[in-house]
């Protein structure tokens, strides 16, 4: 298949680009007139908080809809600005979607006891998933019109977040220049260094618009595109660069052009198409969580490494064709002007390492244990506006209702009682006396008359570990007790029990996703590279590179280094990291291992095998590795705290995965191993299936009799 794809590709260079041109243009602008259907699926089923969810939509038939808080706030009070505050709701009142507003000076509680600061409910008459963001905005200019003159006036709630998020392309943009400036630095031409950047963007491009047509058959969340983009853009240039640079080697090596593309496509193209796989093994086995949140997502990225493999075998080669000539003399023109044989510098970290290899293995593998104890107090939690940016009228608004009604005000937690009204007063005379809570509302039935609920204000912020403690108290301790004196059912629920069952969910499914994904992987690479050890030390490094970048995540984003906000980590950014850099590090290892295995077949010596195979991968690894981690770290630049924590971990994880265990550690192990290395059972080698990465070459290769006797 590798062969007919790319070799009809070489072929028709022309058409090839043509249909890949006309496939971008067809799916954009489809995408862009029929519009995405975005959806994000939080259902936890069997939690404590999806019961408190299907409970309200069984009890108000009608469908609950959304709400948008208006704080305002003066120091000197807000006795004398009664007349402003209430024009001003009354304008509110008269906007699309608006269906009530509430005075804030005669609302129970919706006034702070120093009368500094109070709350105005805009009750919408519309579910959040049918609110215009315009109509949204509408609201806040609105509302903001009067503040001045010592008036502040903030708004609040999920849906003023969203509608003030910032655009993208800022992250992306700057992720590119920094990759092509990287390119032409190793290529020293700008037209070589574009094809990868072109391959990228071409298959990023077209699956952005298959995304948004895929959203309204699946459902998608409104966050897969930029986790997309992140993930697509580095695989894109790290899948072109692994084959364009070893159609560069061919050629100064002395083949002829299309030769030259047919060794590239034949050795670094399986490696990638094998690659690819395993990151596509590795997303999948989010559907081992059976989380509907993430289920979207995977399957978002997952379509997008596989367009970025069928760019890589097909639209590269095709360009490769077109542009041959000139990229060949480029190719020739740099080498000439290098004063140095290609690989001598890798040579020689070879034979260092080899020389001593316990020192490399020892320190290097207690500088990636060192990284991952931090990971070890890794707290799960959602994005709520505590932790936006502080200039953004949602924080500001959270902030004030913190300080004039208590950090718990901005998160209060939602206790469902299924029984008697009797029951119902219990629950709320039992809550108030809880020295974690700060207050407790009356109990409020539902529009059936069948259930109460009760509103929780803890002492706590919403996203600090006390509040955590607290609902697992109330579900553990405090509930159940209670519920055995009154023959009541009493669910917990809000944003904050909602984090804690999806941690929980995720922490009870996660042996099963790591299972799956680990051992589908180590049986791929048994199968390629004929080895037992092998597998087993990708496997061992490859979590090592993950638990240290969620340690590094851990540390600045919520212990607060280098001035970051402090808070939890978002609950699915673990697994999300766990799953695409296991597959990427399989990148790496795939093209170095495949590489070294490629030498040992054909000299049968072990250590001699090692020191070729990094010189003849350690630029193209380290230079694609730069490039990812220019593109993930570009991320930081972005305001959404989600992308930064996923930006600042998949950088981290490449850089170590790159530098410290592919040119370092995993050279010292295979020192130590030697011919062992590539040792395989009998019967596991006639059970397995034969999956060549190497092209076959009779005359260079160890006969296999000869390797089983040198092994």
């Amino acid at each position: 298949m590798l062969h007919r794809v790319a070799g009809w590709a070489m072929r028709r260079a022309g058409l090839a680009v043509a249909l890949w041109v006309v496939a971008l243009v067809a799916v954009t602008a489809g995408s862009a007139l029929i519009g995405n259907a975005y959806k994000n699926d939080n259902s936890l089923p069997g939690t404590d908080s999806q019961r408190v969810i299907d409970t309200f939509a069984e009890h108000q038939p009608q469908g609950a809809t959304e709400s948008v808080q208006i704080v305002v706030h003066d120091e000197s009070g807000l006795a004398a600005e009664k007349s402003r505050i209430g024009g001003m709701l009354t304008e509110v009142g008269k906007l699309p979607h608006v269906s009530g507003v509430a005075d804030p000076f005669t609302a129970n509680g919706s006034l702070s006891t120093d009368g500094k600061t109070a709350y105005a409910t805009v009750q919408l008459d519309v579910p959040a998933a049918d609110m215009p963001a315009e109509d949204v905005r509408s609201i806040i200019h609105k509302a903001q019109e009067i503040a001045g003159d010592g008036l502040q006036v903030e708004l609040g709630g999920d849906l003023v977040r969203e509608a003030q998020e910032s655009g993208g392309g800022a992250s992306e943009g700057a992720g590119i220049l920094a990759a092509l400036v990287i390119l032409v630095f190793l290529f020293g031409s700008l037209l070589a260094a574009s094809l990868p950047l072109l391959t990228a963007v071409f298959a990023v491009g077209s699956t952005l618009g298959l995304l948004v047509l895929a959203s309204h058959v699946f459902t998608i969340p409104d966050y897969t595109a930029p986790v997309m983009m992140l993930v697509g853009l580095g695989v894109g240039i790290d899948y072109a660069l692994l084959i364009f640079s070893r159609y560069r080697s061919e050629l100064l090596k002395g083949a002829e052009r299309p030769q030259a593309s047919r060794i590239a496509l034949d050795t670094a193209g399986r490696s990638v198409l094998f690659a690819g796989c395993t990151v596509v093994i590795a997303l999948l086995g989010l559907l081992a969580l059976g989380l509907g949140s993430l289920q979207g997502l995977a399957l978002g990225v997952t379509v997008t490494v596989l367009m970025t493999m069928l760019a890589a075998v097909s639209l590269l080669p095709a360009l490769l064709t077109l542009f041959g000539k000139r990229i060949e003399r480029s190719v020739r023109k740099h080498a000439a002007k290098s004063r140095r044989h290609p690989g001598d510098g890798w040579r020689k970290l070879a034979t260092i390492v080899q020389r001593g290899p316990w020192i490399p293995l020892v320190l290097g593998t207690a500088a990636l244990v060192a990284l991952c104890l931090p990971a070890l107090d890794l707290r799960l939690g959602f994005a709520d506006a505590g932790t936006d940016d502080p200039a953004k009228t949602s924080r500001k608004a959270y902030d004030l209702l913190a300080k004039g009604f208590g950090p718990g005000f901005n998160g209060p937690l939602i206790v469902v009682a299924d029984g008697s009204p009797a029951a119902a007063q219990a629950l709320n005379a039992k809550l108030a006396t809880d020295p974690g809570i700060a207050a407790v509302t009356p109990p409020q039935q539902l529009a059936d008359g069948k259930v109460s609920t009760v509103l929780v204000f803890p002492k706590s912020a919403p996203q600090d570990a006390a509040t955590s403690d607290l609902v697992q108290r109330l579900r553990k301790e405090t509930l159940p007790h209670l519920a055995g004196q009154t023959n009541a059912t009493y669910l917990v629920g809000g944003s904050t029990a909602a984090a804690d069952d999806f941690a929980g969910a995720v922490s009870n499914r996660l042996p099963y996703f790591v299972l799956i994904v680990v051992g589908l992987s180590a049986l791929l690479l048994t199968a390629v590279f004929r080895s037992v050890l092998i597998p087993l030390k990708a496997a061992v490094l490859n979590l090592l590179s993950i638990g240290a970048s969620l340690g590094v995540i851990t540390l600045v984003f919520q212990q607060g280094w280098f001035g970051a906000q402090e808070g939890p980590i978002e609950a699915f950014v673990p697994v999300m990291i766990f799953a695409i850099v296991f597959g990427l590090s399989m990148d790496y290892e795939v093209f170095l291992i495949s590489r070294v295995h490629e030498e040992w077949r054909r000299t049968g010596d072990a250590r001699e095998a090692v020191k070729e195979g990094l010189a003849n991968t350690g630029s193209v690894i380290t230079a694609a590795a730069a490039i990812m981690i220019v593109v993930f770290g570009a991320f930081l630049l972005s305001p959404d705290r989600m992308l930064k924590q996923f930006g600042l971990g998949l950088a981290v994880a490449v850089l170590l995965d790159a530098l410290l265990i592919r040119c370092v550690i995993v050279p010292a192990v295979l020192r130590l191993m030697g011919p062992s290395a590539w040792w395989l059972p009998g019967w596991l080698d006639r059970l397995l299936p034969s999956i060549a990465l190497e092209r076959e070459e009779p005359a260079d290769v160890v006969p296999v009799e000869q390797e089983r006797q040198t092994v």
